[in-house]
């Protein structure tokens, strides 16, 4: 408490706010929760905003890890009395919605899944990977630098823009552990361009380990370029990783599909214990697979009309409060490194610039686009469209010197 009303006051006696709101600013900086972490409305058109969390849990899944919070069978077997294989439910579930796959292990991310892939099958040995495909992720990570890390040799084939199986078949032999294949997920090379497929290196003779990253188990109609597990595996892959945090719409994980042989090994390797998952992940991993469509794949497959539809009623009821407030047509994007260079028609409102800042301290979180804040409604949950109103007119009290009378979205809860 001490802390906020200190920082109001700076704030009071450097001009920035009027003295009178002090005492506002002091509650909106007040903590609404234990922990740091500050619930955030995704107004920015992006469905996987991996600085926003990427994929919200759906209801199920949130219900599932409150009761995974407390004790629970994790490791139990009710009916024996026994211990009980840790995450059964979970890789039940992932087996059951991507039916070609033998076997299933559940990680922390998809880049300890490729760690754990390369650690088994390729430490002291090689993975032939085209140069097309050496793709840097989040945060400056490179995946060569990842693999390189777990005593595995790179041999990279190929050029930038055009790798034939050809080139492959020629640099396999005795050290090679696997071919490993990377879809780019967060950019795109376009024009003279050729790539190997799963079925021509699977035709090899050698293990294929297929990076599909996005996480879908099957082909979405929406996203016909994007790749899936289940045809990833129906082509010959014998291992695929991909996230749990980003077209899967459920917590973040790393998944591992595939033959039953190469999964139990990296299951039984030592390295495993290390990158296991939670209980509270398995429980959302597993409501998410067996429950209701999460927030992401519904958001996904919205009809632009009704983004429109919510877009006006909002942009009316703040003109309604004198906010200079306009429903306009947008474009969102899947984001989280998934579907890159795809357009999602979408329909946002839209506000002058200068409510950006006064939005973010109340956690609405939209885009700056030609001088002018866009709130994106496609990642916008509708029974949030009365938050972010009431966030807009308390950011129009703030601009004008009043005092805000509406709750910081997320205090509420």
């Amino acid at each position: 408490m001490k802390t906020a009303v200190a920082g109001a006051q700076r704030r009071a006696r450097s001009g920035e706010i009027a003295p009178e709101t002090v005492a506002d600013a002091a509650v909106a900086a007040l903590p609404s929760h234990a922990a740091s972490l500050r619930p955030v409305v995704n107004a920015t058109g992006v469905l996987l905003h991996t600085n926003l969390g990427r994929a919200p849990l759906s209801a199920a899944a949130r219900e599932a890890v409150r009761a995974a919070s407390g004790c629970t069978d994790v490791e139990y077997d009710l009916a024996t009395g026994l211990r009980g294989r840790r995450g059964q439910g979970a890789v039940e579930a992932l087996l059951a919605a991507c039916p070609p796959a033998e076997a299933a292990h559940v990680v922390n991310n998809n880049a300890a899944a490729l760690v754990l892939a390369a650690t088994v099958l390729a430490r002291g040995r090689e993975i032939i990977i085209s140069r097309g495909e050496m793709v840097e992720i989040g945060d400056g990570f490179r995946l060569p630098d990842l693999l390189v890390s777990t005593g595995a040799r790179l041999r990279e084939v190929g050029t930038t823009n055009r790798t034939t199986a050809a080139d492959y078949a020629a640099a396999t032999g005795p050290d090679t552990g696997f071919i490993l294949k990377i879809h780019p997920s967060n950019f795109r090379i376009s024009g003279f361009t050729a790539a190997a497929g799963i079925a021509e290196l699977s035709a090899l003779g050698m293990p294929v380990v297929a990076d599909i990253g996005s996480g879908l188990l099957a082909p979405e109609p929406l996203l016909p370029e994007e790749p899936d597990a289940a045809t990833a595996l129906r082509q010959g892959a014998a291992l695929v990783t991909a996230s749990g945090d980003k077209l899967l719409g459920g917590p973040q994980a790393g998944l591992l599909l595939g033959a039953a042989e190469p999964v139990e090994r990296l299951r039984r390797h030592p390295l495993a214990r290390a990158l296991r998952v939670g209980k509270m992940t398995l429980a959302a991993l597993e409501a998410t697979l067996r429950g209701p469509q999460p927030p992401a794949v519904r958001q996904l497959h919205i009809a632009v009309t009704e983004l429109r539809d919510r877009a006006e009623q909002l942009a009316k009821e703040l003109a309604e409060h004198a906010v200079d407030a306009l429903a306009v047509d947008s474009v969102s994007t899947v984001g989280g490194g998934g579907a890159p260079g795809v357009e999602l028609p979408s329909a946002a409102v839209s506000l002058p610039e200068s409510y950006e800042a006064l939005l973010r301290e109340r956690r609405v979180i939209g885009r700056i686009v030609a001088g002018r804040l866009l709130l994106d409604l496609r990642a916008v949950e509708p029974g949030d469209d009365v938050r972010l109103r009431d966030a807009v007119l308390a950011g129009g009290h703030r601009a004008s010197g009043r005092a805000a009378t509406v709750p910081v979205p997320g205090d509420e809860a």
